[in-house]
């Protein structure tokens, strides 16, 4: 048997999961903690949420270590990852999740220091978590590299998304997918590099979020509406998209894959054909 199939067996993995205090981090978190996996959760915002993220981790039995650093501070990456390597010996698994999403609805028109904020956030950390992973990932017989992004990066700050996604925000995600393209090329044959583009879901710009609470009811429908699947997405949908990547996918590098019920490609209808003249 294949030993990337979708039997693989976790227990024996360590992921490294970025943001993982709350919403989809914690989930993907404690989702692979359930499978087997032991895991390296970090966090440096809503520190208000850290016991309760704790007794959720406990109840799965599995193992895990939280690590509080601020990812924006790249000369501290280094030794947060050694830290890592040296609780759970190894990173077979890295879900690079962190960013920031300031959203015009909430923040109106940026300044300088909103516009860093969110490219060292949402970007640069990013890059210098692959810099310093990959030289130990390296030295494995196989390994799976996540990216999390958003459709930001594709739509802009445009149509009924405008709202949420700020220009600083669409620019950093359309980063990232170059990144997913150059290190995908760069872990062949054994690391795998992919990305999930995720669109309006519960705690990522959708319900569950403060931005989407400051939105109009017209104004959330006009989002929907706008969605083939007719609704927002829920943290299980990025959930099995995760678990494809890491054990059903053993073929897939440098691939993206949208989870956004089709938002991108928007409602408008396809005509019926025409009668045509000849």
């Amino acid at each position: 048997m294949d030993k990337r199939s979708a039997s693989e067996n976790l227990k024996n993995k360590s992921a490294l999961v970025l943001g993982g205090i709350k919403g989809i981090g914690r989930q993907i978190a404690t989702d692979l903690l359930n499978q087997g996996c032991s895991v390296a959760l970090s966090y440096f915002d809503w520190t208000e949420e850290l016991e309760n993220l704790k007794q959720t981790l406990n109840e799965t039995n599995g193992f895990y270590s939280l690590h509080n650093i601020d990812l924006r501070d790249t000369d501290k990456i280094p030794s947060f990852i050694d830290d890592v390597i040296k609780k759970h010996k190894k990173i077979d698994i890295l879900i690079n999740n962190i960013e920031r999403g300031g959203m015009p609805v909430v923040h109106g028109k940026y300044t300088s220091h909103q516009w860093d904020l969110e490219q060292e956030t949402t970007l640069r950390a990013k890059h210098f978590i692959f810099n310093s992973v990959f030289p130990h990932m390296k030295q494995l017989d196989e390994g799976c590299i996540l990216n999390i992004s958003s459709i930001a990066g594709i739509t802009g700050r445009s149509g009924p998304a405008g709202l949420i996604f700020n220009d600083g925000y669409a620019a950093a995600n359309r980063g990232i997918s170059s990144f997913t393209e150059t290190w995908a090329k760069m872990g062949a044959p054994n690391i795998r590099v992919n990305e999930l583009m995720l669109g309006f879901i519960e705690t990522r710009h959708g319900p569950g979020t403060r931005g989407w609470n400051l939105l109009t009811s017209a104004q959330q429908q006009s989002i929907t509406d706008h969605t083939l699947c007719k609704r927002t997405g829920k943290i299980s949908d990025v959930i099995k998209a995760v678990n494809f990547f890491i054990k059903d996918a053993p073929f897939a590098t440098g691939s993206v894959l949208r989870i956004d019920g089709g938002y991108v490609l928007g409602s408008d209808p396809v005509p019926d054909l025409p009668e045509g003249v000849e």
